[in-house]
């Protein structure tokens, strides 16, 4: 039996194999992902550890700024103080570089941001605890 099964699965295995080839293709290739939205473009490998190093790098301190954030005002979700930081920075969102150098060069004006945000947040706490106890 074991090799009457390993016989078929000789068999079958250039059929599947094309299949899984041909499948992969219509679905994987930089032209048909770009199409779909999933990526923007494709990335040259010759720049491809650079790429990926600032994208990384900027995300990274993307979400740590919109976490952050959302410490500071916890009825921010993460879409909302998103597009905040966005709105802050007065660079094209799009370039990792100078997104990295924004982040970097206004760390300081960045966190007194913050700052004011979580102020506001709490004021905001204590009128409504104030409103709740004059209705009491």
């Amino acid at each position: 039996l074991k090799e009457q099964i390993k016989a078929r699965e000789d068999l079958l295995y250039p059929v599947y194999s094309q299949i899984a080839t041909e499948f992969a293709d219509a679905h994987d290739k930089t032209g048909r992902m770009k199409a779909k939205g999933v990526i923007k473009d494709a990335v040259e490998w010759s720049r491809s550890r650079e790429f990926f190093y600032y994208t990384t790098k900027r995300r990274i301190m993307q979400d740590d700024l919109v976490k952050k954030m959302k410490a500071a005002n916890p009825a921010l979700d993460n879409n909302a103080a998103l597009d905040m930081l966005k709105s802050l920075c007065p660079t094209d969102w799009e370039d990792n570089k100078a997104t990295i150098e924004f982040f970097s060069s206004q760390a300081d004006a960045l966190a007194e941001k913050m700052t004011a945000m979580k102020k506001a947040s709490v004021q905001s706490r204590i009128e409504a605890l104030k409103a709740e106890l004059e209705a009491m």
